[in-house]
């Protein structure tokens, strides 16, 4: 089958302070959040600015992976939107349409199962396709990657880049926390569900191998929602807490559920975990995420080249290349089904 473009599609986020609470209400809508809460979020944003980085750290892999398509020969304009905040993936699918695209390749920016960093994507295209109406492009979204090589290896340099100069430091790699109910419903039930975490817990694991680290942990961090409903634990700013109990002297803090530096990365890691550490007297490095790197443009290419000319897929696991969608449909029946969430 042939494709005429490549739909880069995110998560969002403001570029200005007076962009901080619309770009809440979108990601929350629905959900009974008080606006107490999203004053309180709003704060983390404002502490930068009121700027997210995610916008221009998208934009500049964009542009990376276009000259990356181009070095190969593959002409494929890319297109960006996003599912809270502009540029909107609605309002980008109508230019889509505008400028003659009929069928276009997706690339989510998230590496991972589950229903946020995957089943929530195809509801994006859904909902965008939708509004766009008749004549909208046909949109196949590209698989998970949390074990490309290229992934692996591009966090694994930045893994012992980070330990140079730290003393017998601790690694811990970190990924955004869900509901436990959530982690339980994500991937099909045949699988036993707890796709997102499972597959974190891998990449982890890939990446530790790949960088000679034989001792690790795997903690989470960001978590929201009322302390009632469990959440994956533990979280890392009470994990620093536990390992300077033990009289660990440093620690190395790997991101390996992002593959950028979102809001959470800078607030969550490089403030509250880096501030956390200091009180403790604990040596403290963060790991950079692979986005900026060259192998993540190469990484994209090569996951459109799986659809465009049938090149292999490429992966150092043997979980199921999931994923890949056409126009919104789930890659599995039941496969991480949304959990109602109670009101806070």
């Amino acid at each position: 089958m042939s494709f005429d473009a490549l739909l880069w599609l995110s998560f969002g986020g403001p570029e200005g302070p007076g962009e901080v609470m619309p770009f809440l209400e979108n990601v929350t809508r629905g959900r009974g959040v008080p606006r107490e809460r999203l004053a309180e979020v709003a704060e983390h944003y404002q502490h930068f600015g009121g700027i997210s980085p995610i916008n221009r750290l998208n934009r500049e892999a964009i542009a990376a992976v276009e000259k990356e398509l181009a070095a190969q020969g593959v002409d494929l304009p890319v297109y960006f939107g996003n599912r809270n905040w502009h540029p909107m993936v609605e309002d980008t699918l109508a230019r889509m349409k505008a400028d003659g695209v009929r069928r276009a390749l997706v690339f989510p920016t998230s590496a991972y199962g589950g229903y946020s960093a995957c089943r929530q994507y195809d509801e994006d295209i859904e909902r965008a396709r939708a509004a766009v109406g008749e004549g909208a492009p046909e949109l196949t979204k590209l698989r998970q990657f949390f074990d490309h090589p290229l992934f692996v290896s591009a966090f694994a340099d930045a893994l012992r880049d980070a330990h140079k100069g730290l003393e017998n430091a601790r690694t811990v790699f970190t990924a955004h926390s869900v509901p436990d109910s959530a982690d339980l419903a994500a991937g099909p039930p045949e699988e036993g569900g707890r796709r997102y975490s499972k597959q974190i817990a891998e990449a982890a694991r890939l990446v530790a191998a790949e960088a000679g680290v034989a001792e690790y942990d795997v903690v989470w961090q960001s978590r929201s929602g009322p302390p009632q409903v469990p959440w994956l634990e533990p979280d890392i700013v009470d994990h620093l807490d536990a390992l300077h109990a033990q009289g660990v002297p440093a620690v190395v803090v790997c991101p390996v559920g992002f593959v950028s530096d979102h809001l959470e990365v800078i607030w969550d890691l490089d403030n509250e975990a880096a501030e956390r550490a200091a009180e403790h007297g604990m040596g403290f490095a963060r790991v950079a995420t692979p986005n900026a790197d060259p192998r993540f443009a190469e990484l994209v290419a090569e996951l459109v080249r799986e659809h465009l000319s049938g090149a292999p897929a490429r992966k150092l696991s043997d979980f199921p290349a999931a994923g890949c969608t056409v126009n919104g449909a789930p890659c599995a029946v039941g496969c991480c089904q949304p959990v109602r969430r109670p009101s806070r």
